[in-house]
């Protein structure tokens, strides 16, 4: 069943959720979402708190609003966690074509349900232009193969 809305800010740090972003990223993607050294320190805390990379997920709707954003992400796009799980995922990518190309990202998700390698342009809470380099974005599964939203996570950003 997916998850009820509106998430609960305890969401940040839930072992349930931390599960289905992992295990959901292996499934789909075929790897693990963190490195050896990153396995070893992972727990839902340190995946929220401390990741050295963004990690961001919105939910199913039609217009996603993101549910979880991790606080290195908070920080790339410069919100708080309830400013970010009140954002609707696509008011965080530029207003200058660029959409078409995010379009084109999630109709690639939904075919495999996962897309690597992808590189956009987005916007921070202040107008800060920036890139997004290298990112990968799956399908959230659970075991029983029900949807939950979508997840993406990325290493590299530089400004515009």
């Amino acid at each position: 069943m997916p998850l009820p809305l509106p998430l609960p800010r305890s969401l940040a740090h839930d072992p349930d959720f931390f599960h289905l972003l992992l295990a959901s990223h292996a499934r789909v993607v075929g790897t693990p979402l963190l490195t050896v050294t990153e396995q070893a320190l992972a727990s839902p805390r340190w995946l929220c708190d401390d990741a050295p990379f963004c990690l961001l997920a919105h939910d199913t709707d039609a217009d996603p609003r993101f549910i979880y954003g991790n606080r290195t992400a908070l920080r790339c796009f410069e919100y708080d966690w309830v400013e970010l799980t009140a954002l609707r995922s696509r008011q965080s990518a530029a207003d200058d074509g660029s959409h078409a190309q995010r379009a084109k990202l999630f109709e690639s998700v939904q075919a495999r349900g996962f897309a690597t390698g992808y590189r956009g342009l987005r916007v921070a809470k202040s107008g800060r232009r920036f890139w997004i380099e290298d990112v990968t974005v799956w399908n959230l599964l659970d075991e029983a193969g029900v949807r939950h939203g979508q997840a993406a996570a990325f290493r590299r950003w530089s400004e515009a």
